[in-house]
Order: C-alpha cells, then sequence, then structure tokens
C-alpha cells in the first residue's frame, strides 16, 4: 500500500507514554503531518468507537475520515501504508510476532502491578521476569541474524525495530511512577545487541523530532548501572 503523504493524522490517546508509542514513532518516521489529542477521560470515553484508545483519525478532504482503534492493528496500518513491513507476508509475520510478544510481556507486566496479594505480585512478577528473559534472548538472536547492525531486519528502520524500541521505552520509561525499580530490572537484562538497536533507533534522523522530547531510552540504557533494588 503506498500512503499519501499529504494526508493528515490524530492520534487520540492519553498524555502519557504507553500502548500509543509504537503508533507514534511510526507517524514520526512516516514524516506526515500528525497531532496528537488527549480527550478528556472518562467523559470522551462513549465517543471512541470502542470506548477506549488508542485511536487514529486518518483525515480526509471529502469529509469521510478512516478512523480505527487498537494499538496493534493501528501500528499494522501505519508500517503497511509507510513501508516499514514487507509486503511479504512471510517476512511480515516474522516482524509482527515479535510486537505481539511485546504486547504479551507489557500484559504480564501490568498484571504484577495490579495484583491484590503480595503473594499474586511475587507469582506475577515471577512469569514478567521470566517473559523478559525470553524475549530478551530471542530479539538477540534476529539482532545476530541480521549482522548486529543496530536493525531487526535489513539495513533500514523496520516495524520490527519501532516496536522493540517502543517496548522498552514504555516499560523503562514511562512505568517507572509505577515501579521505581524497573530500570534497575530491565538493564542489566539488556544485551549489548539490544543498547546498540535502541541507539539506532533514537538517532535514526526520521525520528529525531520525536525522540527528543523527554527522556532519552538511550542515555538510560547506556548509563552505568546503580545496585539492583
Amino acid at each position: 500500500m503506498a500512503a499519501n503523504k499529504n494526508l493528515q493524522y490524530t492520534l487520540r490517546y492519553f498524555d502519557r507514554i504507553g500502548v500509543a508509542e509504537g503508533s507514534k514513532l511510526l507517524l514520526s518516521a512516516a514524516n506526515v503531518e500528525w497531532t496528537e489529542e488527549h480527550p478528556e477521560w472518562p467523559l470522551e470515553k462513549p465517543n471512541q468507537p470502542f470506548g477506549r484508545m488508542p485511536v487514529l483519525i486518518e483525515k480526509h478532504s471529502n469529509d469521510r475520515d478512516f478512523v480505527i482503534c487498537e494499538s496493534g492493528n493501528i501500528e499494522r496500518y501505519l508500517a503497511r501504508a509507510y513501508g516499514f513491513i514487507p509486503s511479504d507476508i512471510r517476512q511480515a509475520a516474522l516482524q509482527e510476532q515479535l510486537r505481539d510478544q511485546a504486547s504479551d510481556m507489557f500484559a504480564a507486566f501490568i498484571s504484577q502491578l495490579v495484583a491484590k496479594s503480595e503473594e499474586d505480585r511475587k507469582e506475577n512478577f515471577a512469569k514478567f521476569d521470566g517473559l523478559l528473559d525470553k524475549l530478551v534472548e530471542v530479539q538477540t538472536k534476529q539482532i545476530n541474524a541480521n549482522g548486529n547492525i543496530g536493525h531487526m531486519f535489513g539495513d533500514r528502520l523496520s516495524y520490527a525495530d519501532i516496536v522493540t524500541y517502543a517496548f522498552y521505552k514504555i516499560i523503562v520509561v514511562g512505568m517507572v511512577k509505577r515501579q521505581a525499580n524497573i530500570v534497575n530490572i530491565v538493564k542489566p537484562k539488556l544485551t549489548p545487541q539490544l543498547i546498540k538497536l535502541i541507539t539506532t533507533v533514537e538517532a535514526n534522523p526520521l525520528l529525531a523530532s520525536y525522540t527528543a522530547r523527554g527522556d532519552s531510552l538511550a542515555a538510560i540504557v547506556t548509563k552505568p548501572t546503580s545496585a539492583r533494588l
């Protein structure tokens, strides 16, 4: 799908780093005009297609805007529209599975935050910790298979690169207010290969205007690690 670079977009989400991060990065990388909209919540909840966010609105001159929701769906639409994911369905599936695994990881992380008992929290944290080890292993293996050049696939920014970066930014930067020691939990697990990918993505000229906002994930993961809490 060859998208029109002249299209304008509005992305509705909360004013924070969360599951819309991948969509924000893709919109920035696509070099299209886009704005963020932060609806008053839960007042605006009934006005969203499924009562949840993020929501992407693609503006059209005929007033027939294209509106979609769900973070993964929005990401895949944008990735296909602007060439960040292969047209070959098998090659695309190899990238999409990495995103889905990261999504499962995020769900596991949230489950230990909202556990009702300390026993459940410890059990859910152990599950998250084990899944994170496996995710890092799989991601590192793919980076190595691609020559350890700072990309998951090929030699340019891809959907897999963007969603990998987004996942770690959500966990390490976006969730630190909810779990203060999360940086010291995640950082020691990151391999040099993953750190190289993170710094490569953040330094990409297509993303510079967006990644320059707020805290730098690359700076956090390259800073010497303090003792684990």
